[in-house]
């Protein structure tokens, strides 16, 4: 039995088996196999380099009315490499020498002769190097293709443990069963917390080294309560734990009793739960949970999950199909967030030393008028539907808003020549995640109807931390002193210009803020909708009075660790079951 402790960052507990993926860029991490396995994994190996060989054959004969002589040297090269006995003798040797996997001796040796080529003084010779690590990826596409098919074809309910998740992996999980995560990397605002709390399954992250002491036969149990994982463990343990899983569905039990009651404090304030969600499907599960809307509704969903760009009508059917679930009631839709991390490789036009930095969000959007004037097209149809609400992401400054506003006015231009319907006063609002647009908040809420604060990047961009590595996972924290007063400030804006105001990051679906953000003066709140009972049966456990005292005290506080460890004491004494 091993022991590994991480970040929790969806609650809940899964025992059972696990299943290792490994991410798009193919970082393989090193994992031993039995000495009984390896003649498996080197005939694994061997067919690898005779399929990939075979699969550039092909490719060349394709390609045979190439002139150009470079080109057709690129396949030679390859092709050499990939027929070289010596090379392949290298990758078995160390499978046979370390039992380890094919994949792990291939990656290793590969990478190993491309640091020699790199360290060459002669240019010719330094530049092979790249073909070196495209031959890499063209074996690892070769050995990892059954492992990703598995994952399409689960019968079986798994834990998916990796080094890390990209969206467009998570975006493809089957629900029915993925029931759990686990990853080296990321931290609580990662996009494996973020889409594991929106599937309500228990998660951890941050646990460094946990795809190297794995294997796909183990069994293991992912505590998402107190940030464990546990590999192998024995009868002991797993009974303790399955009677951890009885009291945690209990306390499930109990807060269904409260879904059809309104999230009113004791002293009658009404308080608005709304719901964050990728995919339309995800409406119906809102609405169970006791949601009154979507707060955040995720579109670039929509681009992660195909291998080809949302038509308009795409967007329109998924937009039409979530808010015909809601009729009456709000329906937000984020234009897409794609860029930094949120995008594809092979979509990706070109790889960005900064890309938090760069080309993202609203950014990328004005840098894509087609695909951005294709999404607003359909969002403006669809506003006709319901109570639909259009919200721009990452603005920065109010000379991107007003570009923005323009874009919409055209297309609202190209929907008036063509006779199309359309709400003419639909709301428009921005997230507020940065610092810049946080101290501007006031000049930009008289051009908006309303702000979302998107913590998860505001916290990001404040303190200077990715907040999906690992590393410096800890020094993340939206409670943070500096990240308080500029949340502090936006409210004050908003209020001051009598606009609404929501918060939608992670921090909305933490128990412990939500006195906070009460005390604040926050009244709607966008969340995780497996989230929304436990939050609703703490809102209607105090009053504004209290959560006032408590954000008086936390603002005074002038130390991260003080304001969580106070505000962690006072809601385990409203909800002692959450923790």
């Amino acid at each position: 039995m091993e022991i590994k402790k991480g970040i929790a960052v969806s609650p809940g507990i899964f025992i059972g088996k696990l299943l290792i993926i490994d991410s798009e860029d193919y970082r393989i991490p090193k994992r031993t196999i039995k000495p009984s396995q390896r003649m498996v994994e080197v005939q694994r190996a061997r067919n690898a380099f005779k399929d990939a060989a075979d699969d550039l054959t092909h490719l060349e004969a394709k390609q045979n009315d190439i002139t150009q002589q470079k080109i057709k040297d690129i396949f030679a090269v390859h092709l050499r490499f990939l027929k070289d006995r010596s090379l392949r003798k290298k990758v078995t040797d160390m499978i046979n020498e370390d039992s380890v996997t094919a994949e792990y001796a291939v990656s290793n040796v590969l990478r190993e002769v491309a640091s020699l080529f790199v360290k060459a003084k002669d240019a010719y010779i330094s530049e092979r190097a790249a073909d070196i690590y495209d031959i890499e990826r063209r074996l690892l596409r070769q050995l990892l293709g059954s492992k990703r098919e598995d994952l399409d074809h689960l019968t079986e309910k798994v834990a998916v443990v990796a080094r890390e998740l990209s969206p467009t992996q998570t975006a493809g999980f089957n629900k029915e069963f993925v029931k759990a995560m686990a990853t080296d990397a990321g931290g609580r605002t990662s996009h494996t917390a973020i889409v594991a709390r929106s599937l309500g399954i228990p998660a951890v992250v941050a646990l460094e080294d946990l795809t190297e002491v794995v294997s796909g036969t183990d069994m293991i149990i992912v505590d998402g309560n107190r940030g464990i994982v546990i590999v192998n463990p024995d009868e002991v343990t797993i009974d303790q734990y399955n009677e951890y899983l009885r009291e945690f569905q209990e306390f499930g039990h109990k807060l269904d009793t409260i879904r059809e009651k309104p999230a009113v404090t004791r002293d009658d304030v009404k308080i608005t739960l709304l719901g964050n969600i990728e995919f339309p499907d995800e409406a119906e599960f809102v609405l169970e949970r006791g949601g009154d809307g979507i707060g955040l509704y995720r579109t670039e969903f929509l681009y992660l999950n195909s291998e080809d760009e949302p038509t308009e009508e795409d967007h329109y059917e998924a937009y039409a199909e979530t808010v015909a679930a809601f009729e009456h009631r709000p329906v937000i839709i984020r234009t897409f967030d794609l860029g930094a991390d949120k995008y594809t490789q092979k979509k990706r036009f070109a790889p960005e030393p900064n890309p938090f930095l760069g080309l993202r969000s609203i950014r990328f959007c004005l840098q894509n008028l087609d695909m951005f004037k294709t999404q607003l097209h359909a969002v403006l149809r669809a506003s006709v539907l319901g109570q639909v609400k259009i919200m721009f992401p990452l603005i920065t400054n109010i000379q991107e808003l007003m570009q923005t506003k323009m874009i919409l006015r055209d297309v609202m231009e190209d929907l008036d020549e063509d006779s199309i319907p359309y709400n003419r006063n639909i709301e428009i609002g921005i997230m507020i995640e940065t610092p810049s647009a946080a101290l501007t908040a006031s000049t930009l809420a008289r051009d908006v109807d309303f702000f979302s604060i998107g913590t998860n990047d505001l916290t990001q961009y404040t303190l200077a931390v990715d907040r999906g590595n690992e590393l410096v996972s800890t020094l993340y924290s939206s409670v943070d002193p500096a990240v308080l007063r500029l949340i502090r400030t936006v409210i004050q804006d908003a209020h001051k210009t009598q606009i609404a105001l929501s918060v939608c990051g992670e921090m909305a679906s933490e128990p412990e803020y939500i006195m906070l953000l009460l005390g604040m003066g926050v009244r709607t709140i966008s969340l995780a909708p497996p989230m929304i009972p436990e939050i609703k049966q703490i809102i209607r456990s105090v009053t504004i009075a209290d959560c006032n005292n408590v954000a008086r005290k936390t603002l005074g506080m002038n130390s991260e660790r003080q304001i969580s460890s106070y505000l962690r004491d006072v809601t385990r004494k409203i909800l002692p079951e959450a923790f």
